[in-house]
Parts: C-alpha cells; sequence; structure tokens
C-alpha cells in the first residue's frame, strides 16, 4: 500500500515546473501573436477598401474626361 501512495502522489521537481513555466510564457506569446495578426488583418482590409475607392476615383475621372469630350465634339 505504501507503494501505491508514492505511485499516485504528484512529484514536482524544478525542471517540470520550469517546462510548465515555458508552457504558460509560450501560450500568451501565441495568443498575442494571434491578436496582433488580427489587427494586421483589419488593417490591410482598411488599406484596401482605400486602394479600390482611389482604383474607382480614377476611374470615374477618366470616364467623364471621356464623355466631356463626346459632348464637346458632338457639338
Amino acid at each position: 500500500m505504501a507503494e501505491e501512495r508514492r505511485i499516485s502522489e504528484p512529484f514536482e521537481c524544478a525542471p517540470g515546473l520550469r517546462l510548465a513555466a515555458h508552457e504558460r510564457v509560450s501560450a500568451i506569446h501565441h495568443e498575442h501573436l494571434n491578436m496582433r495578426l488580427d489587427r494586421l488583418e483589419e488593417m490591410m482590409e482598411r488599406l484596401e477598401r482605400r486602394l479600390w475607392l482611389a482604383v474607382y476615383g480614377v476611374a470615374g475621372v477618366i470616364l467623364a474626361q471621356a464623355f466631356q469630350s463626346f459632348i464637346a465634339a458632338a457639338r
């Protein structure tokens, strides 16, 4: 019975505690890295929207100038 008690009791040693602490730190780093990646994705989406707005604006100006030249040629 004494042997069963020794086997079932948890044994904490310095390397085991250090490994557990390292796993917790790694999990925290991973969580913060995911948060930073999410923020980066949001910023890229906003930049993409701005880029498309600029593209559509340039295309609109070109079409307006073409339409204006057709109107002037028709007179």
